[in-house]
């Protein structure tokens, strides 16, 4: 017969197992392909990438004579971002940053996105040596600045329009890593 004492012990010891598993039960792990987990690696990424007019980080002085470009520039010397000067000999316009816009340039980011929900996802598949998969989601523009909200800057920039807008949304890929899911550079 087992006596009470050994019982007592038993009990204790099940239920101080049970205490301590139970935290476990619902964990998932960085690397799991949740979208939770996708929402934190592309977050991680946007802080570290935010969204800019000129990706490319363009020389200034710039000068142009392609009537697209000059009407982006001009939105930009409406905003008070940059000087323009016109040399009529050659029709091109010349732009400087001004002094508020040397802040910004040469790439005059606009925010950064925060991503609300992932909308679906591959499985993911081993591709150069790390699970991928591919996500499409929604996102929100954060940290966008006064200048980048005008009008006549949404008109110049659609792309910044889209970004921007309350219905944004883009596709990523993500490879998973030991530290989460992360967007391969």
């Amino acid at each position: 017969m087992i006596s009470t004492r050994t019982r007592t012990r038993s009990f204790l010891a099940f239920v101080t197992s049970v205490f301590f598993l139970i935290p476990l039960a619902g964990c998932t792990y960085k690397s799991s392909p949740t979208p939770k987990n996708f929402i934190t690696g592309l977050n991680a990424h946007f802080v570290e990438h935010p969204d800019c007019l000129l990706p490319d980080a363009p020389t200034f002085p710039l000068e142009t004579t392609d009537p697209t470009k000059t009407k982006q520039m001009n939105a930009l010397v409406d905003a008070q971002l940059l000087k323009v000067s016109v040399e009529k000999d050659i029709h091109a316009s010349r732009y400087t940053p001004t002094e508020m816009g040397a802040r910004v340039a040469p790439r005059f980011c606009y925010g950064h996105r925060v991503v609300s929900r992932i909308d679906s996802f591959t499985p993911p598949a081993q591709i150069n040596g790390f699970p991928e998969t591919h996500v499409s989601y929604h996102y929100t523009m954060e940290n966008v600045p006064v200048w980048a909200k005008s009008d006549a800057m949404r008109a110049a920039f659609p792309t910044m329009a889209a970004t921007t807008s309350a219905t944004a949304s883009d596709h990523a890929t993500l490879a998973a890593t030991m530290a989460g899911w992360q967007v391969p550079d």
